[in-house]
């Protein structure tokens, strides 16, 4: 199988832009399960704890079934990452603008702020590569002019939170492939 990239082409270049993957011991199909139980966050993934689906609001809605043009609501953030509660955690308020099951991708954009000011717009996808393996890949692309302050004030911190984030969705997945077989 070719290598590729399940990631689409950005819609903007930004200012500048953080991403990370991980090649994983476990088909796709248990690699997606993981990565859209958001619920479980809190267990392996020491970047992103918990994201919800909310309302405009952001109160967590009764079905929590992510669709596009959803909001989501991730928090706490911790940045850098960590399961230690000592931090002050941030948050982030999106809306999903894909949810690809097919293509086993996702990606949402904040919303929080006017987009002169801030924009983020997050890609998360999974390929199918030889010996039954999966590539995780993901980028988030800022822009706008704070867009220069996080990167200069948290920018290695988001680094270093996609990388925890790919290290722990790679463990989480191999543990639930080899729980089934």
């Amino acid at each position: 199988m070719a290598s590729r990239t399940g990631l689409p082409p950005l819609s903007s270049k930004g200012v500048f832009s953080v991403s990370s993957s991980s090649l994983i011991n476990a088909p796709r199909e248990v690699v997606w399960e993981v990565l859209m139980d958001w619920k479980s966050y809190k267990e392996w993934n020491p970047f992103v704890r918990d994201q919800r689906v909310t309302d405009a609001r952001k109160n967590h809605l009764p079905d929590e079934t992510p669709r596009e043009g959803c909001y989501l609501y991730i928090h706490p953030v911790h940045v850098p990452p960590s399961f230690d509660s000592k931090w002050f955690p941030s948050s982030a308020f999106e809306r999903i603008t894909a949810l690809d099951h097919e293509n086993y991708r996702t990606a949402w954009v904040n919303i929080e702020m006017p987009h002169w000011l801030l924009t983020a717009e997050r890609w998360q996808a999974l390929v199918e590569v030889e010996g039954g393996k999966t590539r995780y890949e993901t980028i988030e692309v800022f822009g706008g002019l704070l867009a220069y302050l996080v990167r200069a004030f948290v920018g290695n911190g988001l680094k270093k939170g996609f990388i925890a984030m790919a290290e722990g969705l790679k463990s989480r997945a191999e543990e639930r492939y080899e729980e089934r077989n």
